[in-house]
């Protein structure tokens, strides 16, 4: 078979299979009485496995040397091109992205471009004060791709860079929120509570609507940092999480005080009172610890039955819980006189 059929059956330019001859990987079996390239059966069965093996990604070198070198192992081969391809893989992922927060950042001009690029190189650095005046830029300046702002508040753990990006994105606008939602949901419980920390900076309503769905949420630590937001927006639902902090120990002064801003209203009050005292009544559902801090919690609660509670744990068996209410009662009888 003359080098136009071989070309036209196997989809190799007949450029190409020179050039595969040329390197001595496949060479025509014999020459026609005119010399022109004679390939045999065997000839086409070579040429498709050097196909095959190119398709994989290997050089023409490598090549040669799976077809003709007997100590040649494909397994290692196989997991070499495994793992440059994942290589490249991530190196293109990560330019693509890139270039998707660059056009989400709707450039006008060049300048625009360059600045977007510098902030997201900033904030891929691995100095936490390079990272924070890229946040703080952010903040400052025209507002600049908040996917990747988003991205970098849900990963930070240096609490300043944290702060920083979190400023940056309430001054972004709702924009962020849908994003951040998707953080509320992410697989790793750090992520999450970094999501709510950064929802809790939007002072607006939609923030607020997103946070009451975080209180409903599966996640206890997202729901505690969710109530503590509602409590100082004024929201009574996140009454049962915040006694539910009191009791756990956790956040729980800043719990403790957003109940107290809460009892302003006295029918939430009277809530607040009833929630607490339900729980101090629990028998072995609390220990003693978490009872005196159920105790203290009471302070501030106005309205009778808050009073009540008080009077009755100055009698309790418990001499700390005992003293506390003592205590509490007799501030409760100054601020009155």
């Amino acid at each position: 078979m003359l080098i136009g059929e071989v070309a036209r059956r196997s989809g190799v330019s007949a450029r190409m299979l020179r050039h595969y001859e040329s390197l001595g990987l496949v060479r025509p079996t014999g020459r026609s009485g005119a010399g022109y390239r004679e390939y045999a059966g065997e000839d086409i069965r070579r040429i498709l496995h050097i196909e095959s093996l190119r398709s994989l990604g290997l050089s023409l070198r490598e090549v040669g040397r799976a077809l003709d070198d007997p100590g040649f192992s494909p397994a290692e081969l196989v997991d070499d091109l495994a793992r440059k391809t994942r290589e490249r893989i991530a190196r293109e992922t990560e330019l693509l992205t890139r270039l998707r927060r660059i056009d989400a950042a709707e450039p006008a001009d060049w300048s625009d471009v360059l600045r977007t690029v510098a902030l997201l190189r900033a904030l891929g650095s691995e100095s936490a004060g390079t990272r924070q005046r890229a946040a703080l830029s952010a903040a400052e300046g025209a507002p600049g791709p908040v996917e990747a702002l988003v991205e970098a508040v849900l990963g930070e753990r240096d609490p300043h860079v944290a702060g920083a990006l979190r400023w940056a994105l309430a001054r972004a606008g709702e924009r962020a929120l849908p994003l951040l939602a998707e953080g509320l949901g992410a697989s790793e419980a750090e992520a999450r509570k970094r999501a709510v920390h950064a929802v809790a900076e939007f002072p607006d309503a939609a923030a607020t609507a997103l946070l009451r769905e975080a209180l409903d949420g599966p996640d206890p630590v997202v729901r505690g940092y969710a109530a503590l937001a509602l409590g100082v927006r004024g929201v009574p639902g996140a009454v049962p999480a915040l006694v539910d902090l009191v009791v756990g120990g956790a956040h729980d002064v800043e719990a403790a005080d957003a109940l107290s801003a809460l009892a302003g209203d006295p029918a939430v009050a009277d809530r607040i009172a009833a929630g607490l005292v339900a729980r101090l009544g629990s028998g072995g559902a609390v220990d003693a610890s978490a009872r005196r801090r159920l105790t203290q919690a009471l302070a501030d609660i106005p309205g009778p039955v808050a009073a009540g509670a008080l009077a009755e744990l100055a009698r309790d068996e418990d001499r700390a819980v005992a003293l506390t209410a003592t205590y509490l009662l007799g501030m409760r009888g100054t601020r009155r006189t």
